[in-house]
């Protein structure tokens, strides 16, 4: 081979590199939560869609309200911040309608905590803020739940 032939043929594979490092490089996983839920619950098939839609992958399980009480408790949630669907995602608990971007922040910062809750079903959190609601919207917190029961606020919502 002449070195012109050789510098064309170096040039040719430099080129194809973009294209390898791409294909090698696999795209990091969405998320997953698994929800216990009811299943004729409307607002629990809404906040799922909203959770798809901000990118996390979902696996629902459509069970009893004793059967959610019973998973709360033994995933260590006190039922003082139960609402109407359990979620778990990387091993923290995410319970009732907490926006996507706390619990995208709760994964990302990683604190030493059971996990994420918005007890009771406020109005205008993701799942309760349908057209059925009209314009109301109720001031919530998501709490930030630590094993111990002790709770924090983790982001006031107006």
């Amino acid at each position: 081979m002449n070195r012109r032939h050789l510098l064309t043929h170096a040039c040719a594979l430099l080129s194809l590199a973009p294209l390898a490092s791409q294909a090698q490089t696999p795209s990091p996983a969405r998320p997953r939560l698994e929800v216990w839920k009811t299943a004729s619950c409307g607002c629990c098939k809404d906040w799922l869609k909203h959770v798809q839609a901000a990118g996390f992958e979902v696996k629902a399980h459509d069970v009893s309200d004793d059967a959610k009480r019973q998973k709360r408790q033994q995933l260590g949630l006190p039922e003082a911040f139960g609402s109407c669907h359990t979620a778990v995602v990387d091993g923290y608990v995410v319970e009732g309608h907490v926006p996507a971007r706390e619990i995208t922040r709760l994964l990302k910062e990683r604190p030493r905590a059971v996990g994420l809750a918005v007890p009771g079903m406020p109005v205008g959190s993701p799942g309760m803020d349908g057209p059925e609601y009209g314009t109301r919207r109720d001031k919530f917190a998501v709490l930030l739940v630590q094993r111990d029961g002790r709770q924090s606020v983790y982001q006031n919502y107006p």
